[in-house]
């Protein structure tokens, strides 16, 4: 089943019009939220992001948060997913057929699936390989930068696709002034030889609900976390290097382009303790 406009849909029944708005002109939002033991890690946190990314885009959900919170707890139930993932989504339909979409109805869907790990759960443990994508993050001017909109994801899967061919996991993305910003659907942290944590400051890309949630952790730690702007020359002064995201959850980078990091154990531990938070009825 799929919570499809506040009813329940056979999976293969679900139908998108052809000229829905969204397909075309990327009048589309959605979120990425993670099952564990049952639950949905954030919920709340994940929903009221999914109604600021539309309200940026120029759209009104037509339903309350709380409704999509328990729509999202119904389809989990009904799907039986324990642990996997959750892909709410809103879009713009068929009405107008042009640039302007004021008349258009909003279309609101919910799916789920089990998922185990985002990268080869080897890979989680021995560290996956970056390259450095040509393409940037826009300048924050140039797009609704602070949304978990369709249309800012055509790069990353270029990046990712470009990185994949020539025998990487991911792709490291900078931003449009040059500096270190993302993965293609993940942030990421740095460690120097003193054990700070360097992070970019996302002023161009998401603030990641994970990103936050570890921060948290990692000063819970006495870890220090710097936020700024980060050179890619300044990759060889660092001896860590991790991602972070719903999907990526806490994940060790081994190297980028041709500079290589270690998986140590501040990482490990970054890892571990994430696990316990979103495992909360396992660790009780």
């Amino acid at each position: 089943k799929i919570w499809y406009n506040s009813e329940l849909v056979n999976w293969s029944d679900v139908k998108l019009h052809v000229l829905s708005h969204g397909l075309h002109y990327a009048s589309c939002v959605f979120e990425g939220e993670r099952v564990y033991d049952g639950e949905i890690f954030k919920l709340e946190e994940h929903t009221s992001r999914f109604f600021h990314s539309a309200k940026r885009m120029g759209f009104e959900i037509p339903y309350s948060e709380d409704q999509i919170n328990k729509a999202s707890k119904l389809i989990i139930s009904k799907q039986n997913v324990e642990n996997g993932y959750v892909r709410p989504v809103a879009w713009r339909g068929s009405e107008m057929m042009a640039i302007s979409a004021q008349k258009t109805k909003i279309h609101v869907a919910i799916a789920t699936w089990e998922w185990g790990s985002y990268f080869d759960p080897k890979l989680k443990v021995e560290g996956i390989k970056l390259n450095i994508s040509k393409w940037k993050r826009p300048a924050p001017d140039t797009i609704p930068w602070d949304t978990k909109a369709s249309g800012l994801y055509m790069i990353c899967t270029l990046s990712k696709h470009e990185a994949e061919r020539d025998g990487y996991t991911d792709s490291l993305m900078l931003d449009h002034e040059g500096n270190i910003a993302e993965a293609t659907g993940a942030n990421i942290f740095f460690k120097d030889k003193d054990g700070t944590l360097h992070t970019p400051i996302p002023d161009s890309f998401l603030d990641g609900i994970t990103r936050r949630t570890v921060i948290d952790i990692a000063k819970s730690k006495n870890i220090k976390v710097i936020e700024r702007k980060i050179s890619p020359e300044e990759l060889k002064d660092f001896s860590g290097c991790f991602l972070t995201g719903t999907a990526a959850e806490v994940t060790p980078v081994s190297k980028i382009a041709d500079y290589e990091f270690k998986v140590c154990s501040t990482i490990i531990e970054l890892s571990e303790s994430y696990q316990l938070i979103v495992r909360k009825k396992k660790a009780a």
